[in-house]
């Protein structure tokens, strides 16, 4: 039969990226208390097209994924790129996975368990022969405002945030590593299920952490600086204010320098 996409196209420009999202595969990623953990990726996967083809095979793209076999480490993740190019004879290759990954916690003074999701994503790509990949988290935790417990009589007014964190590392990092991370950089961690108990021993806990924004984005930062794996960093904290109609936001990115801890 003809083959359409491969023939020259009508306005000859290469497309950096073409390719396929919003496709839902099943995926196992490494779980540090269980072993593993069963969970569905959303995938935005694409190659370059070169000018002189009027399309790409879209059912490629679905044929390498139908080929993995769901166990997400390095290896399997930069097998499935190079699976892509060589399927699409392409140059560059993009792919992103983004999932959540669910804990057991335990609350801080009854110890109810419950499960918090986390919104993860894994992201790699290559460009020529030079393969990179970005890990990122986004994790819930509660901020106490210094100014306003400073300057009130009575109480001080409080919001839930969400710091994003994206790094690269070498070597394998436990997705917990950081959730924890983030969660010591707030105010106090968030919970699914709380007893009385637990909403006197958080709301306590917090209030004798109080912390800007800026706060949260520097001990974030200055954890990934000295985490041993990690090459780069970047930190994104959104405060979701209370008392405002609007959000306020803090970000740091930075560079482990080699012998620095990575």
């Amino acid at each position: 039969m003809r083959d359409v996409q491969s023939g020259p196209p009508d306005v000859a420009i290469a497309v950096d990226r073409v390719g396929i999202k919003d496709f839902k595969l099943p995926l196992v990623v490494r779980d540090r208390a269980k072993g593993r953990q069963h969970t569905v990726a959303d995938v935005e996967l694409s190659v370059d097209l070169p000018a002189r083809f009027k399309g790409t095979h879209m059912s490629r793209f679905v044929e390498a994924l139908s080929g993995f076999a769901g166990e997400l480490d390095l290896v399997s993740f930069r097998t499935l790129l190079t699976d892509v190019r060589s399927r699409l004879e392409a140059e560059n290759a993009h792919l992103t996975l983004r999932f959540p990954y669910f804990l057991a916690k335990a609350s801080p003074a009854s110890g109810a368990i419950s499960l918090m999701d986390y919104a993860c994503q894994l992201s790699g790509e290559f460009v020529g022969d030079k393969f990179r990949q970005t890990l990122t988290v986004s994790v819930p935790v509660m901020t106490v405002c210094p100014c306003s417990l400073a300057i009130s009589d009575q109480g001080a007014h409080s919001q839930r945030a969400l710091v994003t964190l994206r790094c690269r590392f070498s070597g394998f990092v436990w997705l917990e590593e950081l959730i924890e991370l983030a969660e010591a950089a707030g105010s106090s961690p968030v919970y699914a299920l709380l007893k009385r108990e637990d909403e006197k021993h958080v709301t306590e806990q917090a209030f004798a952490n109080p912390t800007f924004v800026e706060d949260v984005a520097r001990r974030a930062a200055s954890a990934l600086a000295a985490h041993p794996k990690v090459t780069w960093y970047q930190v994104e904290v959104e405060s979701f204010e209370s008392i405002h109609n609007h959000s306020a936001f803090a970000g740091i990115e930075g560079v482990n320098a080699p012998g620095n801890g990575a």
